[in-house]
């Protein structure tokens, strides 16, 4: 019997039955299938001409790819330690840089007035027309010529030539991306470009064929300077160039009080879009602060348009009026023609876009003898009454000399030697003042310094001459005697008027002054410092003096009777000098001239006008700068409400009987 071990966990023993014997199993017989039995695999026949291969083992193929992988990794770490240890700062830095981008916040120029607050010059909305010139290419429009295009629809607009338009928007560098298209644009510019570029954008999007070739110009917002007066005072002001800085003038001798100080915005940005999680920063831009003159507007009109009149009729060169507040120094005019616009430069002469009033040195002639007369009353040579005899012709030196019109001798006083502007009496007066020529060469000029010549007048206005006085020991021969009524000795006009203002003021010169104050942004007024002061001549000497040239307007044998004014007290001189043209060096024309103050017993106001080789009708100064004189005197004391004294002048004898 076969024992049955059974190996199920253990329970209460069964008992066993035995069965019927198993026959035995010999070695060669096969287990027939039963009930549960797996039947035998039988093994393939082999395939007639089919060759076994056995695969390679993975191990090599797998030690290849992670070589790789850790030489990929190994090059990762490198360049990652390079960028990170070695190079750090400069990637920083390049990519702080294209991260973030600044603009400029323009600061709003300070706007200028007259001593009333009238506006002269101010600043008003303006757009910079730019465009991003990626955005005319062919890969962007699809287009060959897109630059053309847009040039085609800007140049009208702008003013410009399509070519240049078209280099612009087609640059050598493909990849700029910013160019100016035009500067400084008025709003109504920006608008009819604007509604270009929406017209053509709403019909793009109908029309699948239609292009938007605008869609590359952008605006970035600006100022413009704006004059609202044209012309008037365009001397005085000057302009502002492209840049925004002052090119000329107050403009440009104030830039940096007028600019204020421009700001910047700076921020993250990604794709040309701003990132606005990324903090900005600010600075913010300090206006300008407004300056306010000391001309006052319609006496500046008066000035203008009296010495524009003249040099139109008298088809001169050029010629200029100023208006002096006698007490103050202030400016109350300046004038210049022919003069400019400074809002359209493009047509304006460059021989007119200066100052002329300041600028020009020229001869002053017979007005520069109001000099030589303080000079030989203060000095106590002479007095008013004095008799001078006048021949009709005087030799001195190497010269010959006489006055403007031939005459019998005349028996003057030295008043009337002032009256009639009598070069060889001045001659004869100023050879006086010291025992020999030498010295008396030596004290007029010392008279003359003080007046002012030869020394800037203390303006400090751009391009200001001081104009040219010799040390007097250089004097030619005819210098010592031509220097005393006014040839051979040059000024400019502001330096002449200062002269008569000297005299007005009692003789104590006050500098000339042509700004009031400053007014910063925070609105306080900040005056102007105090012009310097000086004595000239003693108060006994300017009054003197003022009574003198009360006989060149007043009497009739005076040169300067076109300039009186009913009803007030005149006292001025007429001019007629030689004239040295600019452009040959050498004596062409006339220099015509007339000065003086009013009221003259109580001076307060000075007006000087000079005009530059008259070629149409008479150019002798009382006979074309007297009228002038006149008109813009009686304008400005009204003006000023400045009434007359009602005394009577003292009507000084002008000539004697032998």
């Amino acid at each position: 019997m076969t024992e049955v071990v059974d190996n199920s966990p253990r329970q209460s023993p069964r008992r066993r039955v035995p069965g019927p014997a198993k026959p035995a199993r010999s070695s060669g017989a096969q287990r027939r299938p039963g009930s549960g039995a797996r039947p035998a695999r039988r093994p393939a026949p082999p395939r007639p001409g089919v060759r076994t291969i056995r695969l390679g083992s993975p191990r090599p193929r797998l030690r290849m790819v992670s070589l790789a992988l850790t030489l990929v990794l190994l090059a990762f770490v490198v360049r990652l330690l390079q960028v990170q240890g070695v190079d750090a700062s400069t990637y920083a830095a390049k990519a702080e840089k294209n991260r973030y981008v600044g603009y400029t916040l323009a600061a709003e120029r300070g706007g200028i007035t007259d001593r009333n607050g009238v506006e002269l010059a101010t600043s008003v909305d303006a757009y910079d027309i730019t465009a991003d010139p990626t955005l005319f290419s062919r890969e962007q429009l699809k287009i060959d010529d897109g630059p053309e295009q847009a040039a085609a629809l800007l140049a009208p607009i702008l003013g410009q030539p399509q070519d240049k338009i078209v280099r612009k928007l087609r640059p050598e560098n493909r990849n700029l991306r910013y160019t100016l298209l035009a500067s400084r644009q008025t709003p109504q510019v920006w608008k009819q470009i604007k509604d270009l570029k929406t017209a053509l954008a709403t019909k793009a999007e109908k029309d699948k064929s239609t292009v938007n070739v605008l869609a590359g110009v952008l605006s970035v917002a600006s100022s413009k300077r704006v004059y609202p007066n044209g012309e008037l005072a365009a001397g005085i002001l000057g302009w502002v160039n492209t840049d925004g800085k002052g090119g000329g003038g107050v403009e440009q001798q104030l830039n940096k009080q007028l600019s204020g100080k421009d700001g910047e915005i700076r921020y993250a940005q990604s794709g040309g879009r701003q990132v606005p999680t990324v903090n900005s920063t600010e600075t913010p831009a300090v206006p300008g602060s407004d300056v306010e003159l000391t001309i006052d507007r319609d006496i500046q009109w008066a000035a203008q348009k009296a010495i524009s009149d003249q040099v139109a009729e008298s088809k001169a060169d050029r010629g200029y009026v100023i208006v002096q507040d006698t007490r103050t120094g202030q400016i109350l005019a300046m004038a210049n023609s022919p003069g400019f616009d400074p809002n359209d430069l493009s047509e304006a002469s460059a021989a007119n876009m200066g100052n002329a009033a300041v600028q020009d040195a020229y001869e002053p002639g017979s007005t520069a003898k109001v000099i030589s007369m303080a000079a030989v009353l203060e000095e106590g040579v002479a007095t008013p009454l004095t008799n001078v005899v006048v021949p009709n012709r005087l030799h001195r030196g190497d010269r010959l000399f006489k006055d403007d019109i031939d005459h019998p001798t005349w028996y003057l006083t030295l008043n009337g030697v002032l009256a009639k502007s009598s070069n060889i009496g001045t001659i004869l007066a100023t050879g006086q003042l010291g025992k020999t020529q030498k010295q008396s060469n030596r004290i007029l000029y010392s008279y003359l310094r003080k007046f002012g010549f030869g020394s800037p007048t203390g303006l400090g206005f751009p391009g200001e001459t001081p104009g040219i006085l010799a040390a007097p020991n250089t004097w030619s021969t005819s210098q010592q005697y031509t220097i005393p009524f006014g040839q051979g000795v040059s000024i400019n006009a502001m330096q002449a008027a200062s002269v008569y203002s000297t005299v007005a003021n009692g003789g104590v010169r006050v500098e000339p002054t042509l700004v009031r104050g400053t007014k910063g942004p925070d609105g306080q007024f900040t005056p102007a410092p105090k012009p310097k002061k000086s004595r000239v001549i003693s108060a006994k000497t300017a009054k003197t003096l003022a009574q003198m040239l009360e006989s060149v307007v007043d009497d009739e044998e005076g040169t300067g009777t076109k300039a009186r004014i009913p009803g007030y007290r005149v006292a001025g001189k007429t001019g007629t000098a030689n004239r040295v043209d600019p452009a040959t060096g050498r004596y062409r024309g006339y220099t015509s001239s007339f000065a003086g103050f009013a009221p003259a017993d109580k001076p307060r106001v000075t007006v000087y006008c000079a005009i530059q080789n008259a070629t149409a009708g008479n150019y002798f100064g009382g006979q074309i700068c007297g009228p002038i004189y006149k008109k813009v005197m009686e304008f400005a004391l009204k003006t000023l409400q400045v009434p007359p004294t009602g005394a009577k002048a003292a009507k000084l004898p002008v000539g004697y009987k032998p």
